[in-house]
């Protein structure tokens, strides 16, 4: 009768979904996010000052910079720690990360099942997309040639991976969040800054991009003119 009762005493959808040895949650919704809305700002308030010792650095680039920060270093933390441990639902230790997961299958309880989908998105975007962001920080700071191709790279991915995210649970059913109000707080509202920031620094670089090459062609026909 234990054995049975453990598999139904967590808050996740659906309510048959096997977890031996689920450990509640000890922080409270406000602590867990308020300690990730802290620690973003400090991250984000660190570029923008290292930023602004460049006079010459537009302020457009100096807030790619604060966001590529912010969010490689949420791939690489949040999601790379979900990506290997596999087992953090079990976590007795209040441990940060693992209670942030807790709290977030909530929204998407694939997440605690361990969904093959989200950990391969979320292993591709840890892995990957997480080291790229903060070399796109650099890339910027230092105006590299090849900024506006990596950025339109990663944004691409970030898409691409929301994209398989979304369709991926609409495919499987879409029933995986505790309440409607999990549902659109963390499965939509938590996911949206990816779909939104993406999308318009995908279309900046593709513009930036085009513009070069434009440049690049009309010089070259002035030099076979003269």
């Amino acid at each position: 009768m234990e054995g049975s009762q453990s598999f139904v005493e967590h808050p996740y959808i659906p309510r048959d979904l096997k977890l031996p040895g689920f450990v509640p949650g000890v922080l409270s919704q406000s602590t867990i996010v308020g300690v990730y809305a802290v620690c973003s700002l400090l991250v984000v308030s660190l570029i923008w000052v290292l930023s602004g010792r460049s006079p010459k650095r537009l302020k457009i680039d100096r807030w790619l910079m604060c966001w590529w920060a912010f969010t490689g270093l949420t791939h690489m933390i949040l999601e790379g720690y979900f990506v290997f441990s596999p087992e953090f639902y079990k976590d007795k230790t209040g441990f940060y990360l693992a209670e942030v997961w807790k709290e977030y299958s909530k929204g998407d309880s694939r997440y605690a099942a361990r969904d093959a989908g989200v950990v391969t998105v979320e292993g591709l975007t840890a892995v990957l997309e997480g080291p790229a962001s903060l070399l796109a920080v650099y890339a910027i700071a230092t105006g590299k040639s090849y900024s506006y191709i990596l950025q339109f790279a990663i944004s691409l991915g970030q898409l691409y991976g929301t994209a398989a995210y979304f369709i991926t649970s609409y495919l499987e059913g879409d029933n995986f969040a505790s309440s409607p109000f999990f549902y659109y707080s963390y499965y939509i509202g938590a996911n949206f800054s990816w779909v939104v920031i993406p999308t318009l620094i995908a279309i900046r670089c593709w513009k930036k991009t085009c513009a070069a090459f434009q440049a690049q062609a009309q010089a070259q026909k002035k030099t076979k003119v003269r």
